[in-house]
């Protein structure tokens, strides 16, 4: 069968709108994400403080692990725009790629599940209170089951939109959180006539919606013309351990890049704890706000990785130029904005969170503010970062920009954080200079290699 798509050099308008179209989208999605876990905590924080922290430590492992290996098996975003990009004469390279990241996400999920089921050493280690340990337990033991599903649902999601159908990706997650929410109040406190069980009901919820989730976009596929004809479910027996290899070799990479960044954050966490519970809720909050921007910049650079994808195939110098500057130009953009939200109405942004006003909330505040005033300072260069990295990875490039990232976070930036923050007045303060420098330079690195992408032999395309 013949791939009938058509990819012609745009100019730099016709660019942009395309890159906004697909960014969108993807962007919306990873959202209404963050609304999903947001429901998760609503109503588990009226069960009680113990439940929910249970609940937090899990999270802590189960979301690195997911968040690792949603990566590992994103590597196959770029090889499909690779192929659309090189109107392959058949339909083998989409269905094959998108066949070993399928059977990536069961194998690395079933492992993944092993590494989550580790936690009860860790929090033994850690010193957790026993009635913690016992009600985090409960809940890791069902809620791993939700991780292959999860997985698979993400290669999907990544398979619609590099076939530019990221309208379906914000469309699934959205009503994912309508069962999300219904699927807590049902099996958390035994409402519509399921049991009561408590912590363990927010962990049935979390399958449910994974397994609806999965289940909508494998009938979308089917149903959509567009997507139905490359056939990925067709022999899903067979293996392509060669393309398994090459999505193994694109995405690990990846995934510890993300590991990276998300121990940077962690690792501060920590050391805000240090200085005091009411400097770690500001900061908490904070950089919830923080990361509730990023997600903005994360769709454009996911729709970068496609683009310049698109390109890379076709061997079109010129139209990877320009889907690399366009989207970084977005990101940009978008993250001066959102800064200029931070800086002009911080209390605003913090009354999402808690009530600025309230007398019990004041020292919060306080170091919530002047920790708000250095996220926004930071806001451009994490949003040129994450895109740069985007459209590096549309060249199939990421080796390279693992050691920028592992670098930039760990040693200028973790180093900045521990030097600023415990041997200078500065403390959360300095922390978060940290946090700015590490991103300021990974911002700095990326760019730069992205500059120099032909004098680096990265634009040339495998025959």
């Amino acid at each position: 069968m013949k791939n009938t798509v058509r990819l012609d050099t745009p100019g730099w308008g016709q660019e942009l709108r395309a890159t906004t179209m697909l960014a969108a989208p993807l962007a919306a999605a990873s959202l209404l994400q963050m609304a999903t876990y947001a429901i998760d905590v609503i109503f588990i924080a009226r069960l009680g403080d113990e439940e929910l922290a249970a609940s937090a430590l899990v999270v802590s492992l189960f979301g690195l692990v997911l968040w690792a290996l949603t990566a590992l098996t994103g590597a196959v975003a770029p090889l499909i725009a690779e192929a659309i990009g090189a109107r392959s004469v058949s339909f083998r390279p989409v269905r094959r790629a998108t066949r070993m990241a399928l059977w990536l996400a069961v194998i690395t999920g079933v492992l993944g599940m092993g590494l989550c089921l580790l936690l009860d050493p860790v929090m033994q280690l850690t010193g957790q209170q026993a009635t913690i340990i016992d009600l985090a337990d409960d809940y890791n033991m069902v809620i791993v089951f939700s991780l292959v599903p999860m997985l698979i649902a993400a290669v999907l999601r990544n398979y619609v939109s590099a076939l530019g159908r990221p309208i379906f990706a914000t469309a699934i997650t959205a009503l994912g959180i309508f069962v999300n929410g219904a699927a807590n109040y049902a099996f958390i406190f035994g409402n519509f006539g399921a049991p009561e069980l408590g912590l363990q009901g927010a962990a049935v919820a979390t399958i449910i919606t994974a397994l609806f989730t999965l289940a909508a976009y494998v009938l979308t596929i089917l149903a959509d013309p567009a997507l139905g004809r490359y056939r990925i479910f067709y022999r899903f027996w067979r293996p392509d351990w060669a393309r398994m290899w090459q999505i193994v070799r694109i995405g690990t990479p990846i995934a510890l890049t993300v590991t990276a960044e998300a121990g940077i954050f962690g690792a501060a966490a920590f050391l805000m704890g240090r200085f005091g519970a009411a400097e770690l809720a500001g900061h908490t909050v904070a950089l919830q706000l923080a990361a509730l921007a990023f997600q903005v910049p994360f769709g454009v650079g996911q729709a970068a990785t496609i683009r310049v994808g698109y390109f890379y195939g076709a061997r079109d110098p010129d139209g990877i130029r320009r889907a690399g500057w366009v989207a970084l130009a977005l990101g940009a953009g978008f993250m001066s904005l959102t800064a200029t939200a931070m800086i002009a109405a911080p209390y605003a942004l913090l009354s999402i969170y808690v009530d600025p006003y309230a007398a019990r909330n004041a020292a919060l505040v306080g170091f919530a503010l002047q920790y708000l005033a250095l996220a926004a300072a930071f806001q451009l260069v994490d949003g040129v970062q994450a895109v740069a990295a985007g459209a590096l990875r549309g060249l199939q490039d990421t080796r390279i920009p693992m050691w920028i990232a592992i670098f930039s976070y760990w040693v200028p930036g973790f180093g900045a954080a521990i030097g600023l923050g415990f041997f200078t007045p500065l403390e959360g303060i300095g922390v978060w200079i940290g946090l700015a420098s590490g991103l300021s330079c990974a911002a700095v690195l990326l760019t730069w290699r992205w500059t120099r992408r032909e004098r680096l032999d990265l634009v040339r395309r495998a025959a």
